[in-house]
C-alpha cells in the first residue's frame, strides 16, 4: 500500500491498496500530528527502498532522513516490511463502508461496483503509471517483500470473506464467502498485473485492467449465482 518534496506523495499513491478512507469525524490535532509523522516516515522509507532496494536501507537511515528517532519508526511500524505495505487497514475500511451502505443490494455486486468506480476515477488503488511500476519493481527485487505481499494478499482475502459473510448473515467460514473473496481478489491481482504489462508495452493500461476485471467478475457471478452473495432473491 513511499525523493523528497513532491515526489514523496507520488510514491505514497503506489502503496499496496493505497486507499484513503472517509472519516465521519475530523481528527484531533494530536491524531493529525501522529498521522503526519507516520506518513512522513512511510514516504521517506518507500523512496529509499525504490531508489536503493529494500535490503540496502536500514531503519537508522530512514529515521535520520525522516527526522525522527529510531524508536519512533518502530512505534509506527513494528516490522520493516510494514513500511512498504502500510495501507491495508484503509483498504478494509473503504470496502467495509461500501458494504455497510449497500442497502438491499447483495454484497458481491456492491464490491464490484466499488472497484469499477475506483478505476473510473483513477483512484491510486487502480491507477497505472510509472510510479507503481517502480514500486512493484522494488517489491519484486526483494524476497522478503515478495513473501510479505503474498501473505498480505491472503490476509486481505480472508478479511473480505468475513465482510461478505457478515453482509448476508453467514459465518466467516462459509465456503461460498471464501470462494467469492478468493475469486474477487484473484481477479484484481491478475487484472492489475496485466495492466502493468500493458503499460510497459505502451498499450492502454486502464483498458487492459478493465477487460480482465470484467471477465473475472463475470466468473464470480456465475460461480455464486443463486446465492445471497450475488442475487437479491437467492434460491432456497
Amino acid at each position: 500500500m513511499g525523493v523528497s518534496t513532491g515526489m514523496e506523495n507520488c510514491y505514497t499513491e503506489c502503496k499496496f491498496y493505497g486507499m484513503t478512507s472517509a472519516m465521519s469525524n475530523p481528527p484531533s490535532l494530536r491524531d493529525s500530528k501522529k498521522a503526519a509523522t507516520r506518513l512522513t516516515i512511510s514516504n521517506v522509507a518507500t523512496r529509499l527502498f525504490v531508489e536503493r532496494g529494500f535490503e540496502n536501507v536500514s531503519i537508522d537511515e530512514i529515521a535520520i532522513e525522516a527526522g525522527v528517532a529510531r524508536k519512533t519508526v518502530f512505534n509506527y511500524f513494528p516490522r520493516k516490511e510494514d513500511l512498504v505495505f502500510d495501507r491495508e487497514e484503509e483498504s478494509r475500511e473503504l470496502v467495509h463502508q461500501a458494504l455497510a451502505a449497500r442497502g438491499e443490494q447483495p454484497p458481491v455486486p456492491v464490491f464490484q461496483a466499488l472497484m469499477r468506480a475506483l478505476l473510473d476515477e483513477q483512484h491510486p488503488m487502480l491507477r497505472i503509471n510509472r510510479r507503481p511500476i517502480q514500486f512493484w519493481g522494488a517489491v519484486a527485487d526483494s524476497p522478503s517483500l515478495t513473501l510479505r505481499a503474498r501473505e498480505l494478499q491472503g490476509t486481505l482475502t480472508d478479511d473480505l470473506a468475513g465482510m461478505l459473510a457478515d453482509a448476508v448473515g453467514r459465518p466467516h467460514a462459509d465456503p461460498e464467502a471464501r470462494l467469492a473473496a478468493a475469486m474477487l481478489m484473484g481477479t484484481l491481482v491478475v487484472a492489475y498485473g496485466e495492466a502493468l504489462r500493458a503499460f510497459r508495452a505502451k498499450r492502454k493500461a486502464g483498458e487492459a485492467l478493465a477487460s480482465v476485471m470484467e471477465r473475472g467478475f463475470a466468473g464470480v457471478n456465475a460461480a455464486l449465482a443463486g446465492t445471497a452473495y450475488v442475487d437479491r432473491k437467492p434460491k432456497a
